[in-house]
């Protein structure tokens, strides 16, 4: 298949953004964004401040290594992904680890954790975490998940935190969650949805679509691309409170009215 141009220059800016913030722990402005412009309020202040506004606990944040928790999400997938000792689960947009490695605590030794990424400064990030705190059931590989290195129906559960927005290809990140996951296997993703069409300054900036705003995808559309993919058993649940932290991604965009922060969930039939 031809890569579209203008899908290659989006995962370039979001590669840079998300570079830069692998490097320096926040986020930080290139020449094509300002500096307002994250995925989360963490880049305005404290990474842990804003985890747990996203809905994680202190216990959390003690569990994972210094270094791992850039405050990167919109949301908490491990509070609906109910995993269970000797599971396999699959992290999209892995980061430096944060949701990997709280995941590991959950399965256990005899289950095994798989974090992909595709920025090479995030997985070198995280795989330095991982040998530091000694975590011996987690893998983080390089790759992007329109095309994940990962084999098929070997996972149990995929888990994503405000990652698949950023992708200019949606259809083929469920396509391929649907083929890695094994039959039963279910989606725990945290993501931000759009609940009307962004105004074009929103959907055109670069700085929205690396703060999480202009890849936003309308729910029903979501739910469309997950039945075309093979999902049943779709639940797509908003929370209307996280205007609150989406407010402060892009001050004074009004963005807040547009997006929305949301848990998505969805099975492979066996």
């Amino acid at each position: 298949m031809t890569r579209n141009n203008d899908d290659d220059a989006v995962r370039a800016a979001v590669r840079e953004h998300y570079a830069s913030t692998a490097k320096d722990g926040a986020a930080v402005p290139t020449a094509k964004e300002p500096k307002d412009a994250c995925c989360a309020p963490s880049c305005c202040g404290g990474t842990s401040s804003a985890s747990l506004q996203m809905g994680y606990s202190s216990q959390d944040l003690a569990n994972v290594p210094q270094g791992a928790d850039l405050g990167l999400g919109c949301g908490n997938p491990q509070a609906m992904a109910s995993l269970v000792p000797g599971e396999t689960v699959l992290d999209l947009g892995a980061g430096a680890g944060f949701d990997s490695f709280l995941a590991a605590h959950r399965v256990g030794p005899d289950g095994r954790v798989i974090g992909v990424d595709m920025t090479a400064e995030m997985v070198a990030k995280a795989r330095s975490n991982a040998v530091r705190a000694g975590y011996e059931n987690v893998d983080f590989r390089l790759g992007e998940i329109e095309h994940l290195p990962v084999a098929d129906s070997s996972v149990d559960v995929i888990m994503s935190n405000c990652v698949i927005n950023l992708s200019p290809e949606k259809e083929a990140v469920f396509r391929e969650a649907f083929r890695v996951l094994k039959p039963g296997g279910r989606l725990a993703i945290s993501d931000v949805v759009a609940t009307a069409r962004l105004p074009e300054a929103l959907a055109s900036s670069i700085a929205a679509l690396a703060g999480c705003i202009a890849g936003a995808a309308l729910i029903d559309e979501l739910k469309e691309m997950l039945a075309a993919a093979g999902f049943s058993e779709i639940e797509i649940a908003t929370s209307e409170q996280s205007a609150d932290f989406i407010r402060d991604w892009l001050p004074g965009s009004g963005a807040e009215n547009f997006v929305v922060s949301a848990i998505i969930q969805a099975v492979k039939a066996r």
